[in-house]
């Protein structure tokens, strides 16, 4: 499993790297089908299995992102010293098998430790992906590569809404798991044969510093010595924290405020949230990289703004009265909150040495998918079910509220962040 550097091996060809970037987002798009079919789902799955929000909350949040960030570091240590293809296929195959599994689940323990096994699963796949693709292009091209990659969130987002809907509608939320995690262990069987591990440093030449193993201290004191990085973890947790609040939550508040069917709803859902967060996202690498090679603030200056920007609609989310308004503002939001992640994840990785970069990527991961996928679902879940006695279907609405607070936290960090990230680069 283990890795030899060879400095005579000649570059691989453009056309090749955009073959691998492809086939890595491609690894991406089945971990985020997987993640988040159960949150089109969660509406049959709470009236079978009578679960509380609270529970609903932990199964697609908490319980999920505990096991994946936890996991997470080691499997990032093993990417960043061992072959990180074999890690991603290795990986796939797992999280794939939990999915399927999770259709056999005959009651909340049940399904919570299936969906424990798919978080644990997934916690293989962006860190050594990130890794990779730092490897393959260079930093100037980095932030654009790592959105290209990160769009296989949303993409992922936009299958499982729509045949997660229409699956659950038609055959039920259990053979809706099961459909959806098959064709990921084919996908990882043909990614392990036909993607190369790449030299590391290979794309800014420093193949000559890989034979460097940093102890996980030295990575943990590099980037906490780097003011900045602090902030842009802090502001990314924030930022996924409304967006994971918000996005878990649309479906029952498609359903229970506007009663839309699961169908129209995964239909709905699967564009405005995998449309408008691939575009999104995209827009945050590419304006990044080009913004950012005038001044490195520009990285997190513009999801800053975007953030900014989001305000309105994402108070027209909540109190329209119009489904398709709300469907609309959705998808503009999901723009403006999504274009902070590839920046972020660029910015990790130029604080860090280039066997770092998988760990650094992990403990960014820590950080935003704690704050951000653990407790959003789970907080939002829960001030609902405390307000449900005196607002009804309504307290959904009401709870939502909270990502107003965690946007402009989000503005707040990321604001301080771009005043420290060009001397912590240095």
């Amino acid at each position: 499993m283990s890795q030899k550097v060879s400095l005579k091996k000649a570059p691989y060809s453009e056309g090749y790297k955009r073959y691998v970037l492809i086939l890595l987002t491609g690894v991406y798009v089945f971990n985020f089908i997987d993640r988040q079919i159960l949150v089109i789902l969660q509406e049959s799955i709470k009236a079978d299995l009578n679960l509380s929000d609270t529970q609903l909350g932990l199964l697609t949040g908490l319980a999920f992102a505990l096991f994946y960030v936890t996991v997470g570091l080691p499997i990032a240590r093993l990417a960043d010293r061992y072959n990180r293809k074999n890690i991603i296929s290795i990986s796939l195959s797992v999280w794939s098998v939990m999915t399927v599994l999770s259709g056999f689940a005959g009651n909340f323990i049940q399904l919570l430790l299936a969906r424990i096994g798919v978080g644990v699963g997934e916690a293989g796949g962006s860190p050594p992906a990130h890794s990779m693709i730092s490897d393959y292009f260079p930093k100037e091209k980095r932030a654009t590569a790592l959105s290209v990659y990160s769009m296989g969130i949303y993409i992922g987002i936009l299958f499982g809404y729509l045949f997660g809907g229409w699956l659950d509608e038609f055959f039920g939320w259990r053979t809706a798991l099961m459909v959806v995690g098959l064709p990921g262990i084919l996908y990882a069987i043909f990614f392990f044969f036909t993607v190369k591990e790449p030299q590391r440093g290979m794309s800014e030449n420093r193949q000559n510093e890989a034979s460097h193993m940093p102890r996980i201290s030295e990575v943990f004191s590099r980037l906490m010595e780097k003011k900045s990085f602090r902030y842009i973890a802090l502001g990314a947790g924030c930022t996924a924290f409304v967006q994971y609040g918000v996005g878990n939550w649309s479906p029952s508040l498609l359903a229970r405020v506007h009663e839309m069917s699961r169908g129209e709803i995964g239909t709905w859902l699967s564009m405005a949230s995998g449309i408008g967060g691939a575009f999104g996202v995209w827009l945050g690498g590419y304006v990044g990289d080009k913004l950012g090679q005038k001044h490195a603030k520009w990285y997190l200056l513009f999801p800053m703004i975007m953030l900014l920007l989001s305000f309105p609609f994402t108070f027209a989310i909540l109190w329209t009265d119009n489904k398709l308004v709300c469907i609309a503002a959705m998808a503009i939001s999901k723009i403006c909150w999504t274009t902070y992640l590839a920046p972020c994840i660029a910015m990790a990785h130029g604080l860090v040495g280039i066997r770092m970069r998988a760990l650094a990527s992990a403990i960014l991961f820590l950080v935003l998918n704690l704050v951000g996928l653990g407790l959003g679902p789970l907080v939002i879940g829960w001030i609902s079910d405390q307000l449900a006695s005196e607002y009804g279907n309504t307290s959904l609405v009401y709870s939502l509220h909270v990502s107003f607070v965690m946007l402009l936290l989000a503005i707040l960090c990321f604001w301080i962040g771009s005043k420290r990230i060009s001397e912590d680069l240095e």
